[in-house]
């Protein structure tokens, strides 16, 4: 390699090296004056929008990744699952002809509505984000009060909901005692 070259190469490695430190420093001033506007009122900017929803759907595929689902032979129960998402899900993410919980309105992010969204994931990530929930979010994590078993059901379940009517949602569940 030239002399040239090397100069250019350096030249590029000390510009890539300050436009990093750069974004790292603006983070910090960010971080420690408090002038991000964190407020649940106002939405976030696209570009901050975008990197939080690129990193949530990409954390939760590659953590559910190494979800086993239960075996064949283990029944999931569609009307237990039911009746724990109707008392524990359907205030933040709604059902079918059922909108969420009023107070859920100002949640930010706002809860996917599922009827709508559970297509964009897999059963076992459904689990893994019912069992272990979403830093920052309204999102809890069911798995310190909720057994393997219970949130399978409602992953089943939510796998369910989108072409549900209103009617095969209201039945399921019906009778179903759930304790949380």
């Amino acid at each position: 390699m030239n002399k040239s070259n090397k100069s250019l190469l350096a030249g590029i490695g000390v510009g890539v090296t300050a436009a990093l430190l750069l974004q790292l420093l603006a983070g910090v001033v960010i971080a420690v004056t408090g002038s991000y506007d964190i407020a649940a009122s106002r939405d976030h900017t696209s570009l901050v929008r975008w990197m939080l929803s690129t990193t949530q759907h990409n954390a939760v595929k590659r953590m559910a990744a190494a979800v086993e689902p239960p075996p064949a032979t283990q029944q999931v129960n569609i009307a237990s699952g039911a009746s724990a998402y109707k008392a524990m899900c359907e205030h933040c993410h709604g059902g079918p002809d059922i909108d969420r919980a009023e107070w859920a309105q100002g949640l930010l992010p706002l809860p996917p509505h599922l009827t709508e969204h559970a297509e964009e994931w897999q059963i076992k990530e459904i689990f893994w984000l019912a069992k272990h929930g979403i830093k920052a979010t309204a999102m809890p994590s069911f798995g310190a009060s909720h057994d393997d078993a219970t949130l399978w059901n409602i992953a089943a379940f939510v796998k369910r909901l989108p072409g549900m009517t209103a009617r095969e949602y209201a039945s399921l569940g019906e009778g179903q005692a759930h304790h949380h």
